[in-house]
């Protein structure tokens, strides 16, 4: 028994090593496309040089498709996928993973649920068959259903110790309002008490369809190898006609302010407003405006001003946060209670700045010239590979992606960064969250306004 064990976690630790080995040729990726008939769309790269096959299978559930009074459903759904079936009991399913050394999980954002598998090629046979067997065929035990809401209340609790986290549920939250993605996936304490077991197993019957799935297999595995393994896994899931409303995105960037007080000696502060869609054609010269502003590191004009000049924070960054029907945008930084009218006067004064002056053609250069050369990196080992044609399937980037992206981003001309910036910043109109000792900070919202 002990030698099993020693075994599975050499197999384990060399497996995890080969994930994080870069891989090499990513622009020459050979990516082929199919749809099975039951509406199963499957991506597959042949990559030989690592004996591992990477899957991340999409589906389309997330908190989009659950009821705000039950939100949390969605990820409930997607934690308890291994927590038994109807072939295998919870600790079987983590004793087979663990004796063939590979991973097997799912998690929920915004807009979807991503279920991983990790395996060497050797044991590929067996890796599909847990995947499709907690996919296909969860049996949600009450058992598991009970202690899985109570861990995720311990850890919401936990959470709520931390002053970013506290500040981004709240922003989230102001500017989204009773919206999905203005929710917590995990959900609330209330919330939770309320998903039954029925909710989770017509949640999951409604939602987990091929038809709403898209599967990417990346690795050691032949055309023809994986062909087989779709017919034997996963040809047999059944198509149904329940399919994700249409989700109606309501826009609002009325000013809202939330001051929470805390007793911590760093003021906790998050600026913003919605964003902009993933799919919308100026997602980059809203990145390349935005790596400009505050989200190129050192050599953004919010931590040469804010940090270097100022001294007033260690780090602070913006950013876009796109998702399929609506995103946000945000700075965040961190700064002595003291000074935080200070820093969130600065970040207004910038986001007027460059929604008034175009940037210089060195912040253009330098720009382009880092998002483009930073770029594979997103690629770097074949886990990168699958979750990012996953992504590029789910919001319709086309499979030519890879070689595009840098054609988009120099074709960014400084009107697009000046259009952009006047069309997704609005210095005016924004949601401020501070989380702070609010009598040191003493926030003068008149002035902000």
């Amino acid at each position: 028994m002990r030698s099993k064990k020693w075994k599975s976690t050499l197999v384990s630790f060399l497996l995890f090593s080969i994930c994080c080995l870069p891989s090499t040729e990513v622009s020459a990726l050979d990516v082929k496309r199919a749809v099975h008939s039951n509406g199963l769309t499957v991506l597959h790269v042949e990559r030989h040089n690592l004996p591992i096959v990477i899957v991340t299978l999409l589906v389309k559930a997330s908190p989009l498709d659950e009821a705000q009074e039950k939100a949390g459903l969605a990820n409930l759904t997607a934690k308890l996928l291994t927590e038994g079936t109807n072939k295998r009991k919870t600790t079987e399913i983590s004793d087979e993973t663990e004796f063939i050394g590979a991973s097997l999980g799912a998690s929920v954002d915004s807009d979807f649920t991503a279920i991983s598998l990790s395996v060497l090629k050797k044991d590929v046979e067996k890796g599909f068959d847990l995947l499709s067997d907690v996919v296909l065929d969860p049996i949600f035990p009450e058992i598991e259903i009970s202690r899985l809401k109570g861990l995720i209340k311990g850890g919401l609790r936990q959470s709520e110790e931390d002053p970013s986290f506290v500040a981004e549920r709240h922003f989230k939250a102001a500017v989204y309002g009773e919206q999905p993605y203005g929710r917590l996936t995990r959900g609330s304490t209330a919330t939770l008490d309320r998903i039954s077991r029925e909710d989770i197993t017509r949640f999951h019957s409604d939602f987990y369809r091929p038809g709403n799935s898209i599967i990417v297999v990346v690795g050691d595995l032949s055309e023809g190898e994986l062909s087989s393994l779709i017919k034997r896994f996963f040809v047999g899931w059944k198509p149904s006609d329940h399919s994700r409303k249409p989700y109606e995105h309501k826009s609002d960037r009325t000013q809202k302010t939330a001051l929470i007080d805390k007793d911590i000696t760093q003021a906790n502060i998050i600026l913003g407003h919605e964003g902009i869609r993933r799919e919308d054609p100026d997602y980059y010269a809203a990145s390349v405006m935005n790596y400009i502003l505050g989200g190129g590191g050192f050599s953004s004009r919010l931590m040469q001003i804010v940090r270097d000049e100022m001294g007033l924070a260690y780090s602070i960054h913006s950013y876009f946060s796109p998702n399929k029907y609506g995103g946000f945008f945000g700075v965040a930084v961190q700064t002595k209670n003291e000074s935080a009218n200070t820093v969130i006067s600065e970040i207004i004064r910038q986001m007027k700045r460059i929604s008034t002056e175009p940037v210089s053609e060195d912040e253009l250069r330098d720009a382009k010239a880092y998002l483009t050369g930073s770029f594979p990196r997103r690629l770097e080992t074949n886990t990168k590979i699958a979750n990012f044609l996953a992504a590029i399937e789910f919001y319709n980037l086309g499979l030519n992606y890879i070689e595009k992206y840098p054609e988009y981003i120099n074709a960014v001309t400084r009107d697009d960064i000046l259009r952009a910036a006047k069309k997704y910043l609005d210095p005016d109109r924004y949601t401020l969250v501070v989380v702070a000792n609010q009598s040191k900070a003493a926030i003068d919202i008149d002035k902000k306004r």
